[in-house]
């Protein structure tokens, strides 16, 4: 509904979803009946709105993890509610930092870090990957290594045997470039890190609101996504975990719902995952429209969803047959999103934003998170578009017109 407006007397052209998605009715309404009619602390009380609310939580987990290839068998769950993919990504930083300490026992030993060991991520990371595993890196005394880019942006698999080796024990890459768009071929990664024994951790973020997704069959062992780019609401997120993981995996947050036993004078015991990961009070209503948003991504079809946005994309990269304008990532529609990056010559990317604003068309600016990237291209920071169900070829077709007159515009022709 957000999207029936005018934005500077212009019709609303929204192409900012890799930022956040908007929300259909389903998801909106799912969220606002929740506390309408049973909003109630979940697996806390035994009247009968905590069991109604308990239900529709764990219901909504399940479409989640049904989802994402990650249906588990009854109650051996394999997907943590976390209040975002950042989140999701920090809580197995400092799991491994615990487990690192001492914490866990003898099961949390393969977390554990110490100097000599390595962590490998790519040069293509936000920032949500890159710096917790840095900071990881820096409290472990472990040494921090990348995998790096070819020209047009994509992750290299080319020297997987020199960078990770015998010595990682944490490999954390991207699924889908959040600048680029560029689909990360993962397979090859993901065997080099089990080959030596390492853990594989993957940002789906851009990838599960655009793709089908698997991370069974990927066999990843860690995932982590927010609500908010599948159409869900703000402020959740989710991160799968291979259930024997999870099992030995030590808590990263203490408090309420996620102990079994609590005593004064000698340690506590920590409930099964994904209990032990969700200390606090979860947010209920989000998870439980973030289901609703599952069911409606999967209604219409993961299938059709990643062909749309091919048609989609294949009109954005007409950016790059603009005068003046560089695209930065893949110039060619395959392996990647409609997500594209670009440079106008000679235009700062905050007034290319506000022209582009003035006929209605949202898009991003800046360096998305992703700083490492934007110097590979030799820039800061950039303009990006990228494109949702409900984007049309004449979306992104008004992008291209206007995009024409930027630089006569701003006089640099």
């Amino acid at each position: 509904p957000i999207l029936d407006q005018e934005i500077h007397g212009h019709p609303l052209v929204y192409l900012d979803s890799a930022a956040t998605s908007q929300k259909p009715n389903a998801v909106i309404d799912a969220e606002a009946n929740f506390y309408r009619t049973i909003n109630a602390g979940v697996h806390r009380g035994a009247h009968e709105l905590a069991a109604r609310s308990t239900m529709a939580f764990e219901e909504a987990r399940a479409k989640v993890a049904k989802l994402v290839g990650a249906n588990a068998a009854e109650g051996e769950e394999e997907v943590v509610v976390t209040g975002g993919a950042t989140a999701g990504l920090n809580l197995l930083a400092t799991a491994f930092g615990n487990a690192s300490l001492g914490r866990g026992g003898e099961a949390a030993k393969r977390f554990a870090l110490k100097p000599g060991d390595e962590i490998v991520v790519s040069r293509a990371e936000h920032h949500s990957v890159l710096l917790p595993f840095q900071e990881l890196a820096y409290r472990t005394g472990a040494t921090f290594k990348w995998i790096d880019l070819t020209e047009d942006g994509r992750v290299r698999t080319d020297n997987l045997d020199e960078v990770i080796t015998e010595r990682t024990k944490v490999v954390a890459v991207t699924h889908v470039g959040n600048a680029t768009g560029a689909i990360t071929n993962i397979a090859p990664i993901i065997k080099r890190a089990h080959e030596v024994g390492s853990i594989f951790i993957l940002d789906a973020c851009q990838s599960v609101p655009h793709l089908k997704v698997d991370f069974h069959a990927l066999d990843v062992d860690f995932a982590a996504w927010s609500a908010h780019k599948m159409y869900g609401p703000t402020g959740v997120g989710f991160l799968y975990g291979k259930r024997e993981l999870l099992e030995a995996l030590p808590p990263a947050n203490f408090g309420g719902s996620m102990v079994e036993l609590a005593y004064m004078d000698h340690e506590a015991q920590y409930m099964a995952p994904p209990a032990r990961f969700e200390a606090g009070t979860q947010p209920v209503a989000q998870v439980v429209a973030a289901g609703v948003a599952a069911e409606w991504m999967m209604n219409i079809g993961l299938e059709n969803i990643e062909a749309h946005e091919k048609t989609i994309a294949a009109e954005l990269l007409k950016l790059g047959d603009v005068d003046g304008i560089r695209i930065l990532g893949p110039r060619e529609n395959v392996d990647r999103i409609g997500t594209v990056a670009f440079d106008v010559a000679g235009v700062h990317p905050h007034d290319v934003g506000q022209f582009i604003d003035a006929q209605g068309i949202a898009i991003r600016v800046g360096h998305h998170c992703a700083q490492p990237v934007h110097r590979h291209f030799g820039l800061y920071a950039s303009n990006r578009a990228s494109s949702g169900v409900y984007n049309s070829v004449e979306d992104a077709q008004a992008l291209v017109e206007a995009a024409k007159g930027i630089r006569k515009f701003f006089g640099v022709e």
